[in-house]
């Protein structure tokens, strides 16, 4: 898991708003609002009315997510996503600059392409990562954007709070590491993995 300290974000030259990420102490868990879908829009596979929701919150550029995207999300895609079992819902923890602009990128999508985009970051983080300006313009390239719309994008403050907000809201919720998961409401740290999932998932289908 990555753990989150105090720091500044910038997002380059466009220095649009200065971030904090703080710790904070364990808090009693409000699942109504845990639930509430942030206002720039939920990102989700999977039917709305699934007795079972999953939500995860990961950061584009964090390791410890990619590590649990391309080793277990193949498998709780196959076995509940895709079956109607359950509801994934993904949201945005930024925890730097690259990746706030990879999220800005996907956002900027039509939504049946921000999942495939998301993909794309943690399979490829690797590569992209080691200079993200540059990463990010040649992945927005492939997905058929130019270079004056893909830097267009890295400055839209509106789009960037938005992504923001969702990753301030969930410090309400106790996340202080990622990827953190919340399972109908119970919280799970770290890489989870599938056998974790099934154990816990499983019962609560019956």
């Amino acid at each position: 898991m990555t753990k989150l300290n105090r720091r500044d974000f910038l997002l380059g030259s466009t220095a649009f708003i200065g971030l904090a990420i703080l710790t904070v102490p364990a808090l009693a868990l409000d699942a109504a609002e845990l639930n509430k879908p942030p206002a720039i829009g939920e990102m989700s596979m999977g039917p709305a009315n699934a007795k079972v929701t999953l939500i995860e919150y990961a950061s584009a550029s964090c390791p410890h997510c990619a590590t649990f995207y391309n080793d277990t999300f193949a498998a709780l895609k196959s076995e509940y996503i895709d079956t109607g079992k359950i509801r994934f819902v993904f949201r945005e923890f930024p925890h730097n600059d690259a990746a706030l602009a990879a999220f800005m990128l996907a956002r900027s999508l039509p939504k049946d392409s921000y999942f495939p985009m998301i993909d794309i970051f943690f399979k490829t983080q690797a590569t992209w990562l080691t200079n993200w300006p540059e990463g990010l313009s040649n992945i927005a390239k492939q997905a058929g954007i130019t270079k004056e719309n893909f830097d267009k994008i890295l400055k839209d403050q509106a789009l960037a709070k938005g992504i923001i907000d969702v990753r301030d809201q969930a410090s309400g919720f106790g996340v202080t590491g990622i990827p953190t998961f919340f399972l109908n409401g119970e919280k799970l740290d770290g890489e989870v993995t599938i056998e974790t999932l099934r154990a816990k998932i499983d019962p609560l289908l019956t």
